[in-house]
């Protein structure tokens, strides 16, 4: 697969996967879509890991990437592609800092693997929190979502962080991983050009003159 191809598929999956950050972090914000207090929401929801890194920061390198691998009158060319090919390089590392805020926020998150539950045996207090060893009481998934039955407020908060921040733990990662390989595949068609040959340019500048 030449370079413009490349980059062209790996906007089109960036630009996707940034809404769909941006969802998972406002249903955080939302806990069994009811508006709670501010102190019942985790506060690596309002870190806007989903919005602001796995979001915003990778729009910008999603449509740049697009932009590398399309053509048109102000990039045809080999010199217009290439400079826009630097471009996206530029773009994907200010991704790849997106995408690495997004995966640590999730992965802090997911790792304590308990949100700001009141239990009704302690009387409102967020025992989650309190436990200095959280992998003693949470050594595996299925004891998360058991424990979940104990809290009195909100419903199915546990299964909800945990759902939700696995997703951007998920996202953040291929988000990283698709931004480095923008990168590279950026500097190859910067010095060498993308497969596409100087004849197809210039098809599409005469029925670009045409119309």
């Amino acid at each position: 697969m030449c370079t413009g191809k490349c980059a062209r598929l790996i906007g089109l999956t960036l630009i996707p996967m940034s809404f769909a950050c941006i969802i998972s972090n406002l249903l955080l914000l939302f806990p069994d879509g009811k508006k709670l207090p501010y102190d019942q929401i985790t506060i690596q929801a309002w870190l806007m890991g989903g919005i602001i890194g796995g979001g915003l920061f990778i729009l910008c390198p999603g449509c740049s990437a697009i932009r590398a691998g399309g053509k048109g009158c102000c990039g045809a060319g080999c010199c217009g592609n290439r400079c826009r090919m630097l471009n996206s390089v530029f773009s994907s590392a200010f991704g790849v800092v997106g995408g690495l805020y997004c995966l640590s926020v999730a992965s802090i998150r997911t790792s304590m693997m308990a949100p700001n539950a009141r239990l009704l045996k302690t009387h409102g207090s967020t025992p989650f929190l309190e436990s200095k060893n959280i992998h003693s009481v949470y050594n595996t998934v299925e004891s998360t979502v058991r424990s979940q039955h104990e809290c009195s407020a909100p419903n199915n908060i546990v299964l909800w962080n945990i759902v939700l921040f696995s997703i951007l733990l998920i996202l953040g990662i291929m988000e990283v991983v698709l931004c480095g390989i923008q990168v590279i595949n950026g500097c190859f068609g910067c010095v060498c050009g993308d497969c596409r040959k100087r004849g197809q340019d210039d098809v599409s500048l005469l029925m670009l003159s045409a119309n």
